[in-house]
């Protein structure tokens, strides 16, 4: 079962990526009533098609706010596989983490895609702020959230990362077993970004730092 879970995530991720496209992310967020910024984004519930539903939970403390993303005809009652999406560094739920969480559930997987905590909808102070264990707990609560959603197989749980968020996922995906898939886009290594600089630029300063 993991085997082939892991090859339906890579080729579900792989379909997604087709389909987005140059403008991707050029629509007015103004103009969606779920405030989401990609082209083809959803901007009703309609029976049968993907829907979304903003969730609320807490994250370590935190009030997290997430989208979750059904496939077209779900049923509470069967048994979907589930995906985590981790936004990029600065990103929001809305955004590239929307498209793909869109995308995946139009290829019958249940997404939740998050705003990390002190960013975007989430709660939390100081503003901005972008700390590794942060987003690493983000996603573990993401899982528990979305582990226990009507028609979620918690024996089925991805996870993608965009971007900073690939990192993060790396990380998370190490030490919590409840992942029995993983991959990322564009990843980015923010650990290795602040101790050596960014491509390693500053690692003849570490010493000194």
């Amino acid at each position: 079962m993991r085997q082939s879970f892991k090859k339906s995530l890579i080729s579900g991720l792989f379909i997604s990526t087709l389909f987005l496209g140059a403008n991707a992310m050029a629509a007015d967020y103004r103009q969606n009533p779920f405030t989401l910024t990609y082209d083809g984004a959803i901007t009703e519930n309609v029976q049968g098609k993907v829907n979304i539903q903003t969730v609320h939970y807490k994250a370590n403390g935190v009030d997290a706010v997430a989208n979750v993303y059904t496939p077209a005809n779900f049923d509470p009652s069967k048994k979907y596989p589930a995906i985590v999406v981790a936004h990029p560094n600065g990103g929001v739920k809305e955004q590239v983490a929307g498209l793909y969480a869109q995308k995946l559930a139009e290829q019958g997987y249940i997404t939740i895609a998050f705003d990390a905590a002190y960013q975007g909808g989430s709660g939390g102070e100081p503003r901005y702020i972008d700390k590794p264990q942060f987003r690493t707990e983000d996603i573990r609560a993401a899982a528990d959230f979305i582990s226990t959603f009507k028609g979620v197989d918690a024996n089925r749980l991805g996870l993608l990362g965009i971007c900073g968020g690939g990192g993060y996922s790396i990380n998370a995906a190490k030490s919590d077993k409840r992942f029995q898939s993983v991959a990322t886009v564009s990843m980015f290594n923010s650990g290795d970004a602040r101790r050596n600089g960014f491509m390693r630029s500053q690692t003849d300063t570490i010493q000194a730092r």
